[in-house]
C-alpha cells in the first residue's frame, strides 16, 4: 500500500529552481533513500512535503491530499520528520522527550488534565525506545547523552508519535562508522516493523545498504530511481558524484 505519493513537486526560491517535477512514492514498511550531491534539493524536498516550504504539485499521505495543509495539520495526519539539528528538551529525560511527542491534547483535554493530572500511555514510547535500542537510557537527561544517542532519541521521538510516514534528514551526520552501521540496523528494523520511512543522508554506503528503493536528485531533478544495486551502477549517478563520493558509487572493478 502506498503511504506517501508525491507527483510533480516543484519549488522555486526567486529565480532558482530548487526542485523540478519530482515524483516519489514510499510504501508501507518500505525504507526509501533520497540521495544526491550537495545542493541537489534533498532537504528542500522534505521541507516541502512537510509543509515548511511552498511548492507546486500534489502530496498525498495514505490517499489523502495534504497539498494545501499547513505543517502542523500534516503532522496531525501522520507525517513526522526529524531535523539536521538535534532539537531535544535538555531539561527532560529521554522518556519525557518521547512523551511530549505522543501527546496531542485538545483544549478540553488540557482542562481535564488540570483537575485529573496528565496520564501518558507508555506503549508507543516503550516500543520506540526498544526499536532504537534506547530502553536503558529512558531515565537519563538529554544533556547526559552522546551525540549518537541524541540522534537516536530524535528518531525515537518521531516514531513514538506513531506516524504513517517518517522523514529522516541526515540522521547519520556526525556519527562514526560503527555508529552509522548501528543506525542503519535500527532504521531497517523500524521499516520492517511497518513504518514507511524516507531517509535523506550523505552517507551513500548507509543508504545503499539498508534501503529498499533509492531516488537520486541532481540540481533538483530525479536522475535515477530503483533498487540500490541498479542505482549504484547507473552512469548518471556516477557522473553526478564525481569526486570523493564517486568511489562509493562505482562498483568494484568498474573502469578496469
Amino acid at each position: 500500500m502506498t503511504v506517501l505519493s508525491v507527483r510533480g513537486m516543484s519549488v522555486n526560491f526567486g529565480g532558482v529552481q530548487a526542485l523540478s517535477n519530482v515524483d516519489i512514492e514510499v510504501g508501507e514498511g518500505q525504507l526509501v533513500g533520497l540521495i544526491g550531491p550537495n545542493g541537489a534539493g534533498k532537504t528542500t524536498f522534505i521541507d516541502a512535503i512537510s509543509g515548511f516550504v511552498r511548492c507546486r504539485g500534489r502530496v498525498e499521505l495514505s490517499g489523502r491530499d495534504l497539498s494545501r495543509l499547513p505543517a502542523h495539520a500534516r503532522a496531525r495526519r501522520g507525517l513526522a520528520r526529524t531535523w539536521q539539528s538535534i532539537e531535544l528538551f535538555d531539561d527532560l529525560t529521554v522518556w519525557e522527550n518521547l512523551a511530549v511527542a505522543v501527546e496531542h491534547t485538545s483544549v478540553l483535554e488540557q482542562l481535564r488534565e488540570m483537575f485529573r493530572g496528565r496520564v501518558v500511555t507508555p506503549v508507543a514510547c516503550q516500543k520506540a525506545l526498544e526499536t532504537l535500542g534506547l530502553s536503558d537510557h529512558a531515565q537519563r537527561l538529554a544533556t547526559e547523552l552522546s551525540h549518537a544517542e541524541r540522534k537516536l532519541v530524535g528518531v525515537a521521538r518521531a516514531l513514538a508519535a506513531q506516524p504513517r510516514l517518517i522523514c529522516l534528514d541526515e540522521p547519520a551526520a556526525g556519527l562514526d562508522t560503527t555508529q552509522r552501521a548501528d543506525l542503519g540496523r535500527r532504521l531497517r528494523a523500524m521499516a520492517d516493523g511497518g513504518t514507511a520511512t524516507l531517509l535523506v543522508d550523505h552517507d551513500m554506503g548507509l543508504v545503499l545498504s539498508v534501503c529498499d528503493h533509492v531516488v537520486v536528485l541532481d540540481f533538483g531533478k530525479v536522475i535515477a530511481a530503483g533498487p540500490p544495486e541498479a542505482v549504484r551502477q547507473n552512469p548518471a549517478v556516477v557522473t553526478a558524484y564525481l569526486g570523493g563520493a564517486a568511489a562509493e558509487v562505482v562498483p568494484t572493478g568498474a573502469g578496469s
